[in-house]
């Protein structure tokens, strides 16, 4: 029976070899890849421009003595931009290829106009990957911040990506926001969303030059630049980089950071955080909603530069609460911005709200910001430092003495 079934088996087989092959397949040499892309807005139309990698420089690994730019760009306009992309192929000689998009940037004043219909297309495209970061364009366009040329990392969009990303572990004045995450907050009604900003410093010409990365301090820089406010989709204002630091506490996006206290007898003793962890609780007392923030967070001694004698538990502890006293002011700043700079719950406690009171949350949350604006916030904050480093107190005593 079994050898009967054999020949059955190799004409399916058979059969089946011409469908292994990939109906949208597409040779590399026919793609321009692009790696950042941004998105202004003038009159009616869209201004969309795409930052494509220069296959012949990427290939060879030329190094800083070609005068060719690793990357080109490519703007068009038009209605909607899926037009103005595929408009982009009267400059481009090959077809815009955007799966692997690892930033989008919006001009401010494409932001403040609002990016919801914007985004429509790149959430739509089954070709894209949504692992890209957003971004805003702060005082600029889009379109400028692309046409910038970067030290260190030969593709710009690169380095836009990987800088977020380090600061967001290592400094936390800035959070990783992607496109499904957006569109969450944007559709959730307990959350507006927010964005990491970037600026360009430096002088306002020559950063799309080659000349731009051939010296030690280039004339025109990207930098990270706090985040941006939203209402929905549109941006409303900008957080300052304590405001922002203050947000990641919240929101429980803080991976390590440094900050310093003022020592009792004067000079100033920098705490480096290795662990922080932070909960928003909300409730509803008399009609009023009641929020709460429980931040815990370990430090270590990083940097002394004055006279503390840390072999001393009395010592550490008072370290420990000016730490508190600090991480509860940026907290409170963040607060204030949200609560009456801008009127606008980007942290999420409308989310924590609907949780613990889902009958109270169905009546309110169609103007939460409006509550959110007269609604009392608790913040508690628990300092522990863990270590003291390699020596417990400076040797400069040592030296005065």
């Amino acid at each position: 029976m079994t050898f009967k079934r054999i020949p059955i088996l190799l004409s399916v087989l058979i059969l089946m070899l011409p469908l292994t092959g990939c109906w949208d397949r597409r040779e590399m040499n026919e793609l321009a890849i692009s790696l950042g892309m941004g998105i202004d807005r003038v009159g009616k139309k869209y201004v969309v421009t795409v930052q494509v990698v220069n296959p012949s420089q990427i290939a060879g690994q030329k190094g800083s003595g070609s005068n060719e730019s690793p990357v080109r760009t490519y703007t068009a306009e038009g209605p909607t931009v899926y037009e103005a992309i595929r408009k982009m192929t009267i400059a481009s000689p090959r077809k815009i290829y955007a799966a692997h998009l690892r930033v989008l940037i919006f001009g401010e004043g494409m932001a403040r106009q609002g990016i919801g219909k914007s985004i429509d297309l790149l959430s739509r495209d089954y070709e894209l990957r949504t692992d890209f970061f957003l971004l805003v364009a702060r005082g600029t366009t889009a379109a400028h911040a692309l046409n910038i040329l970067t030290p260190l990392e030969r593709i710009p969009a690169n380095k836009l990506y990987r800088s977020i990303e380090t600061s967001e572990k290592a400094w936390a004045p800035v959070t990783t926001v992607t496109l499904d995450e957006f569109v969450n907050d944007i559709v959730s009604k307990g959350k507006n969303p927010v964005i990491s900003g970037i600026r360009l410093t430096g002088t306002e010409d020559g950063g799309s030059s080659t000349d731009n990365i051939k010296t030690t301090r280039p004339a025109i820089q990207l930098e990270n630049n706090g985040l941006a406010v939203f209402r929905k989709d549109k941006l409303v204002g900008w957080l300052s980089e304590m405001e922002s630091k203050g947000y990641n506490y919240i929101i429980n996006n803080v991976t390590s950071t440094v900050g310093h206290v003022s020592c009792p007898n004067g000079g100033n003793l920098a705490l480096e955080v290795v662990r922080a962890d932070s909960k928003m609780k909300g409730t509803v007392k008399e009609g009023r909603p009641h929020l709460s923030v429980e931040l815990r967070v370990e430090e270590n001694v990083g940097e002394v530069e004055c006279s503390i004698d840390l072999t001393k538990v009395r010592s550490i502890q008072e370290l420990e609460k000016r730490a508190e006293e600090r991480l509860t002011r940026i907290i409170r700043r963040s607060l204030d911005a949200g609560q009456k700079k801008y009127k606008s719950d980007f942290f999420g406690f409308g989310n924590a709200v609907h949780r613990s009171n889902p009958g109270y949350w169905k009546a309110v949350q169609k103007d939460w910001d409006e509550r959110f604006e007269d609604a009392v916030i608790d913040v508690k904050v628990n300092v522990k430092i863990k270590r003291t480093g390699t020596v417990t107190n400076s040797f400069m005593e040592d030296k005065e003495e």
